[in-house]
């Protein structure tokens, strides 16, 4: 077989396109651009979900046992869900005849939405009346059933602040507002967090729903987000912590009790001397680490090392 011999301007045009081949390693570490959805821009992350669940949980178990022990009756509060929806959506979602309430967010004096079916009503009603808690017909409530169920919305309000104290929220029940007036309380097209929690009564069952504006919804993540990521590091961080606190070294010492001694008797001092300790022969040297006293203890030898006995752990001043 003939060899096929390369002359020189065969070799450079390989190099030259060598040299403008594309870098395959390259393009794979350059960043690449991905489309992006504006629609998503502010959407609760897992991390964030837990944390609100774990708050919203709190608030369900408290709200459980406290209308529970008011209504003296079988009362269970859930949380169903938690998530970001345009405020027009949670409208669709308020039944013809429900209970809906304004309730303002303290200190940023913001408005928040608070619906519950009145299908609770008529048990709830019955029951601060007397009675048994017994279902009755979906309809608009009277002014004294008005007065009872607000009453209730102040209760939810007291839980709700109490729970959400991390976050620095206080809820102040307002008054109750029309189908008509819910869409004058914040933009139509405003992204709102909803929390949604299953209410169960012997004899009856529905929702309370809270819709927070989007200022509340960024303060709330915003500060959840960092408790939940200290509490979630907090115990790794603890650990590590103990186990370098474990390695520091502390300067310590077998002391005995201050004592005075005479100039002169300082003055006669000299190899092979004998000087008095002015103390009773029941006194015990302390230990002391880092110049704070912990022990009573007694001089021992320990092999060839010198070594202290702990006798008794000395009470803290003051105590």
């Amino acid at each position: 077989m003939q060899e096929k011999v390369l002359r020189q301007a065969e070799i450079d045009a390989l190099f030259q396109a060598a040299s403008k081949a594309p870098d395959r390693n390259a393009e794979k570490d350059r960043p690449q651009a991905v489309p992006y959805s504006f629609s998503s821009a502010g959407q609760i992350s897992n991390e964030q979900l837990r944390a609100i669940s774990m708050l919203n949980d709190l608030f369900a178990r408290n709200l459980t046992h406290n209308l529970a022990a008011w209504l003296r009756t079988r009362f269970q509060v859930n949380l169903v869900s938690a998530e970001q929806i345009a405020f027009n959506d949670f409208l669709l979602r308020i039944p013809e005849i429900s209970y809906v309430a304004s309730v303002r967010l303290e200190p940023l004096g913001a408005l928040s939405v608070l619906q519950l079916d009145l299908a609770l009503a008529p048990p709830i009603v019955d029951l601060l009346l007397g009675g048994e808690g017994k279902e009755g017909p979906l309809r608009e409530l009277t002014d004294i059933e008005e007065a009872i169920l607000a009453s209730l919305v102040e209760v939810i309000c007291r839980e709700l602040t109490a729970a959400w104290q991390p976050v620095g929220l206080r809820f102040r029940y307002e008054r109750r507002q029309m189908q008509t007036q819910v869409a004058r309380i914040m933009a139509v097209t405003e992204k709102t967090l909803c929390l949604s929690f299953e209410i169960r009564m012997p004899h009856s069952s529905g929702l309370l729903n809270l819709a927070f504006p989007a200022v509340v919804a960024n303060t709330i993540l915003r500060r959840l987000t960092t408790d939940w990521g200290r509490q979630r590091h907090g115990a790794a961080a603890r650990a590590r912590m103990s186990a370098a606190a474990s390695k520091i070294r502390f300067g310590g010492s077998l002391q005995l009790p201050a004592f005075r001694v005479s100039a002169s008797t300082l003055e006669g001092l000299e190899p092979g001397s004998i000087l008095r300790f002015d103390l009773p022969d029941d006194v015990r040297p302390v230990w002391r680490a880092a110049g704070e006293p912990l022990f009573e203890a007694s001089p021992v030898r320990w092999g060839e090392r010198r070594a202290a006995r702990i006798e008794r752990i000395l009470p803290e001043e003051g105590s």
